[in-house]
């Protein structure tokens, strides 16, 4: 091979190496400004559709290093989300969890319940109550689930008897007194007393002139993380709409003290062509063994059920 074959497709050596050190470093992708690091960090996973780019041009252009260099992000990528691929059924799973956002524009409120109630799940979370729609949600599901709790705008429904419940402020600062998006329980189960938490953090947005805004976000997943922190109970369960995914730093104050799932990505937003789960079910002395999603609802999510393993 002559020397100038080797040079050839160095720029896309360099790409598949730069593509590669964003997967396994995207931290070095500073947050300001328009919090870019966290944006790419929310949708890292599909930083992989790169791939296949860089390796058809590498052939088309008959570059040996471009060729070899694009393996460097398969290994990345595999070595970061590959494991997610595989499947996660653990038969010794104890407690089964389902989370959904249900949409305050739900033109079908009872038919959201009566989708969620089917599955089985042993606890289920829901955020964006409405006033008008809880009523739905608690009369279909009181015959399966006869202990519930609701604040504010979230909602917890439990095969187990619950006990202890109140209100945990996530509330960042310059919000209404009536902004309630957190509440947590106690569980009594046969694996022992469990501390549940549901919470629904701020939305984010994304705009031309103020970047990926997440930092009502961020402030309200450092309350929750000090909640949790603070939560003296050995087992617990967060289920909630955390409005990012666990490997946005934003959402470090709750995911360093907590477990993500070892299997599924299981992608709940938007509904019509999910591409990030923003819906959490994260663990403390226990295991998500499997996370999936559910077919979609009325909502702009879709639901997420996990099997939880103390």
């Amino acid at each position: 091979m002559t020397s100038i074959e080797w040079r050839r497709g160095r720029v896309v050596a360099l790409l598949a190496v730069l593509v590669a050190l964003l997967l396994v470093f995207p931290s070095v992708v500073p947050n300001t400004p328009g919090r870019l690091g966290s944006l790419l960090e929310t949708f890292l996973p599909w930083l992989g559709l790169t791939v296949p780019v860089l390796l058809a041009v590498a052939v088309l252009r008959r570059s040996f290093v471009a060729l070899i260099a694009s393996l460097v992000p398969v290994a990345a990528w595999t070595s970061l989300f590959g494991g997610l691929l595989l499947p996660g059924h653990d038969p010794a799973a104890q407690v089964t969890a389902v989370q959904h956002n249900v949409s305050d524009e739900n033109p079908d409120p009872a038919g959201t319940a009566r989708s969620l109630a089917g599955t089985g799940a042993d606890l289920i979370a829901l955020e964006e109550l409405t006033p008008s729609a809880t009523p739905a949600f608690a009369a279909v599901l009181a015959p399966d689930y006869p202990h519930h709790a609701t604040r504010g705008t979230v909602g917890l429904w439990s095969k187990f008897p619950l006990s202890d419940v109140r209100l945990v402020d996530v509330r960042p600062a310059g919000f209404g007194e009536g902004w309630n998006r957190g509440l947590r329980a106690t569980a009594r189960t046969a694996q022992g007393q469990v501390a549940v938490y549901v919470a629904h953090l701020p939305s984010v947005r994304i705009g031309p002139t103020t970047g990926f805004s997440s930092s009502a976000r961020d402030e309200s997943a450092v309350l929750l993380g000090e909640v949790i922190a603070a939560e003296r109970l050995d087992q617990v369960i967060l289920l909630g709409d955390l409005n990012s995914t666990v490997d946005d730093r934003g959402l470090d104050p709750v995911t360093s003290r907590m477990r993500a799932p070892e299997s599924g990505f299981a992608f709940s937003w938007p509904a019509g062509l999910p591409m990030a789960r923003i819906d959490q079910i994260l663990t403390r002395s226990a295991t998500v063994t499997d996370v999936w999603s559910l077919p979609a609802t009325g909502s702009d999510h879709l639901p997420i059920a996990a099997r939880i393993k103390f």
